[in-house]
């Protein structure tokens, strides 16, 4: 099996968080200057090791190889969320970088073809999982056109004019030209750390449900308006989240999560009873039947806190992701590299969290690695992984990727 240089990776890991760095993590929202030199940086290490790179019309960098027979795609998404860690995506980048360049220098290794990506957007500061859902052909020119940040309002369009991108094309997936897609990522939550292992073989990964829920109310005064009169917009979206909380847990699995991620109020003054409230909440589960029992319940409760405090509703669904199941062959081939390496301490699980992978796997065969998250921390500057378990992870990959070529998981 090669073997790959512990010392190299986690010396380019430490500079990849170099472009965006914020305290012990990174800030590098896509398309940003720091997103886009750290792409530039990626596609010269692609070059230098004799692939053919490539920064396509969203952002996405190709590491090409030249060889005729099929690759094996291995990456991961290289922005960050806002003032976060320095490994959610750049783990996976750096993975595939490294395995690329074990690849190429291993002599028994010729003709074994990696193709490494890092895709754009996963964290969905314009349009979530805008690189991969482009490079399966999901994402059509009017979806680009109406898009614009969720942060600052800024236009796609003109996110990629000021990045340099303005009528770069959009690279396609030719499915023949692939073996498949692996993708490494920190767990984001402490399940690996809690139960002492050091290698997740994921399973499965979970569908994200969306939606922007409105209350419509009346506006008036705060200290003239008698209570039995008032149509606080507020309450209702106190109510609501209140009765999810008292009703989700019964029609639920245990593993299903929700969140109400922000709620605004208009006008948003301390004397003025509000007008309207806008909740953005979203839950995830892995099984369709439970997503859609969650949906059902959750349109349930909008209708019937409307009907107890007065109020007018509207809820719009904004994203249904499909849940998604990984590859069984490519689930082995990580589950008996683990093993090989004589770690012990590996174990199947589900993702709880969305990636590029779900997306590539509507198309292609692909699979998932986790390797712990130091307490559990995620989407914060203080995020990291023990520096044995970075090693361990990409070694345990650049073994699967070499059973997978040599076509040993069929």
């Amino acid at each position: 099996m090669p073997s790959i240089n512990a010392e190299r990776l986690l010396s380019d890991l430490r500079y990849f968080a170099r472009f965006g760095a914020y305290r012990a993590g990174v800030h590098r929202p896509t398309y940003s200057k720091e997103d886009m030199e750290s792409r530039r940086w990626l596609s010269q290490q692609y070059e230098a090791i004799g692939l053919q790179a490539q920064i396509d019309g969203v952002g996405n960098v190709f590491g090409m190889p030249h060889l005729e027979r099929r690759s094996l795609l291995i990456g991961s998404h290289a922005e960050s969320q806002n003032y976060a860690g320095w490994l959610d995506g750049a783990l996976g980048v750096i993975y595939g970088l490294e395995i690329a360049r074990t690849f190429s220098e291993a002599a028994d290794c010729a003709g074994l073809s990696i193709a490494p990506v890092a895709w754009a957007d996963e964290e969905g500061h314009y349009i979530s999982t805008l690189g991969s859902r482009s490079f399966i052909g999901e994402i059509d020119e009017a979806e680009i056109d109406r898009a614009a940040n969720v942060d600052h309002g800024l236009p796609l369009r003109d996110a990629l004019r000021a990045a340099g991108l303005a009528g770069v094309s959009r690279f396609q997936l030719v499915p023949e030209r692939y073996v498949g897609y692996l993708e490494a990522h920190i767990e984001q939550g402490d399940s690996l750390q809690a139960s002492g292992h050091r290698i997740g073989v994921v399973t499965s990964i979970v569908g994200t449900w969306q939606y922007s829920i409105a209350f419509h109310g009346a506006q008036n005064h705060a200290g003239t308006t008698r209570m039995a009169i008032r149509k606080d917009a507020g309450l209702a979206a106190a109510t609501l989240v209140m009765a999810i909380a008292e009703r989700f847990p019964r029609v639920a699995d245990p593993r299903s999560v929700w969140t109400t991620g922000r709620i605004r109020l208009e006008p948003g003054a301390p004397s003025i009873i509000p007008g309207k409230a806008e909740v953005l909440f979203q839950f995830r589960d892995s099984e369709m039947p439970v997503l859609e029992r969650l949906d059902a319940t959750l349109r349930d409760l909008v209708q019937e806190t409307a009907v107890k405090t007065g109020c007018g509703a509207e809820i719009e669904r904004t994203e249904a992701g499909t849940p998604r199941t990984m590859d069984s062959a490519f689930q082995a081939a990580i589950e008996n590299a683990a093993a090989r390496q004589a770690l012990g301490c590996h174990v199947r699980m589900p993702s709880a969290a969305s990636h590029d992978a779900q997306v590539v796997a509507r198309r292609l065969r692909a699979a998932m690695l986790f390797v712990p998250s130091v307490g559990g921390i995620s989407h914060h500057w203080t995020e990291n992984t023990d520096s044995s378990d970075l090693v361990a992870g990409c070694q345990v990959l650049a073994d699967a990727a070499e059973t997978i070529l040599l076509g040993e998981y069929r």
